[in-house]
């Protein structure tokens, strides 16, 4: 009997949906400039490169748990790489100003989730005009997903004896944190299911559900961590934070 959470994630698209979304992400990166969030900029392409760092390095060099086929050829190294570096961009990019954006409570805060979350569930049906979803992606998770639960309990159950113990009395919002967690891997999760990008069968509740609570979240008691010590020195244009603001 096959373990809750064994899972297979796979995806289906095609190559109109790469051109459209590196196109979108070009131009989120550049609203990011213009609107002068550059510790958000720098946050997002740190959590692209940590994605691809991941997937490509331990997902399918070291795990091989990541396998990709297009037209149902497997592919070789070459082509992965450069749709995984494509993939972990899209998502790491995107998640990561979600989560950055979430805990600064940014004054445009649900602009700009609605400006992810609409892309995310607009896009597949765009990207139908390029005709049959001929490129497929799918790993295995039984190799990490207990792992990563382990580092999620470790990361909340370290905040919860740091809210505990610490003279200052530092409130952990940790059902925000939660709900920040799990709320953007559902969003793009669900995004991918209903427009048929995951397929629709027996697994996908258990998919959906497993990857949500698990495999963004687990990030969530680090990523406040580093957010909460760089936001007390540096502001969003990177201008130091004043004595004042400090103090607060």
């Amino acid at each position: 009997m096959m373990h809750i959470l064994e899972i297979i994630p796979t995806r289906s698209f095609n190559l109109l949906y790469i051109i459209l979304d590196s196109l979108f992400i070009i131009f989120f990166l550049g609203l990011l400039i213009y609107k002068k969030k550059y510790l958000t900029l720098i946050w997002s392409i740190f959590g692209g490169i940590l994605y691809f760092l991941v997937d490509f390095g331990y997902f399918y060099l070291i795990s091989s748990s990541r396998e990709i086929y297009i037209n149902d050829v497997m592919q070789s190294m070459g082509n992965v790489s450069l749709i995984l570096l494509w993939m972990s961009l899209s998502y790491g990019i995107t998640n990561f100003a979600f989560i950055w954006l979430c805990l600064s409570k940014d004054e445009d805060l649900k602009m700009w989730l609605f400006l992810i979350i609409a892309w995310w569930l607009i896009v597949p049906s765009i990207a139908s005009l390029g005709g049959a979803s001929n490129i497929k992606t799918l790993r295995t998770t039984n190799q990490y997903h207990g792992i990563m639960a382990i580092i999620l309990i470790l990361g909340y159950f370290a905040l919860i004896i740091y809210h505990f113990t610490n003279k200052k009395r530092h409130k952990i919002p940790i059902l925000w944190l939660n709900l920040i967690g799990i709320s953007v891997q559902f969003s793009w999760e669900f995004a991918l299911l209903i427009n048929g990008i995951r397929p629709m069968n027996q697994d996908s509740i258990s998919t959906i559900l497993i990857n949500s609570l698990i495999e963004t979240n687990l990030g969530m008691p680090y990523i406040y961590l580093i957010h909460h010590f760089v936001t007390k020195k540096y502001q969003e244009d990177l201008k130091k934070v004043n004595k004042e603001e400090i103090c607060k």
